[in-house]
């Protein structure tokens, strides 16, 4: 009889709250390390995408300037002038990257120039790209022999970098004097084209834990003398 009455014994409430309770708690302990999975997913793949658009946009900008063309433009009616503006906060050039079809594409002139940022905290990096059309096109942008026209932002201007603390331009050019290496000059005024850019900037709030906008010098390679007629566009 005793062994009868304990075969055909039941579980008791007791054990179903206990077990109930147990496999609640596992599944709340389940959800909060999935839960904590993906949002550590979610803050890498976000510091993956800043760090990719950081990289990404310094190496937009060091191949625009790399692939600059030393073209000449027709300002104040007949005078022709080399194409290039630089100023602290302002460069203008014609170069053969651009930002949609990369090398593949035509010329472009490029607006390269620096604005107040969001709420007017810190600034931010903009490119205008305009279809470069020959000397006469460029020197729509002229404002005088050898003056420019203002830049101002347009609503297909790209942002090639923002929250930024400052970023400044620099040119280099040989030095006057003999014997002495080249300069940096804040305002370009040569009569041909830089021998290179520096681009100076820093972020606004500095993060270790990011890739930060750096400083960095991009090298152009022109050896054209703006006064011989070569066979090319422009220069014609």
């Amino acid at each position: 009889m005793k062994a009868r009455h304990s075969a055909c014994r039941g579980v008791t409430l007791i054990e179903l709250l206990v077990s109930t309770t147990l496999l609640s708690l596992l599944s709340v302990g389940l959800l909060v390390s999935l839960r904590m999975g993906f949002s550590a997913y979610g803050k890498t793949q976000t510091r993956l995408m800043d760090n990719r658009r950081v990289a990404g946009a310094q190496r937009i900008l060091e191949e625009q300037i790399e692939g600059m063309m030393p073209v000449l433009a027709i300002c104040a009616g007949t005078t022709r002038t080399p194409f290039f503006q630089g100023e602290p906060m302002v460069m203008r050039l014609v170069s053969t990257f651009s930002l949609q079809q990369a090398w593949r594409g035509r010329p472009q002139i490029l607006e390269v120039f620096v604005v107040p940022g969001e709420d007017y905290k810190g600034v931010r990096l903009l490119v205008n790209e305009i279809p470069y059309t020959g000397a006469a096109g460029a020197g729509q942008l002229c404002d005088g022999a050898r003056h420019f026209a203002p830049v101002t932002p347009r609503p297909d201007s790209f942002i090639l970098a923002d929250k930024l603390a400052h970023c400044q331009f620099t040119y280099l050019t040989q030095s006057s004097e003999a014997n002495k290496p080249p300069e940096w000059l804040p305002i370009w005024t040569g009569k041909t084209w830089p021998m290179g850019v520096r681009v100076d900037m820093a972020p606004l709030e500095p993060n270790p834990a990011l890739l930060q906008p750096i400083a960095f010098t991009a090298p152009i390679h022109l050896h054209r003398d703006p006064e011989i007629a070569y066979a090319d566009f422009g220069f014609k």
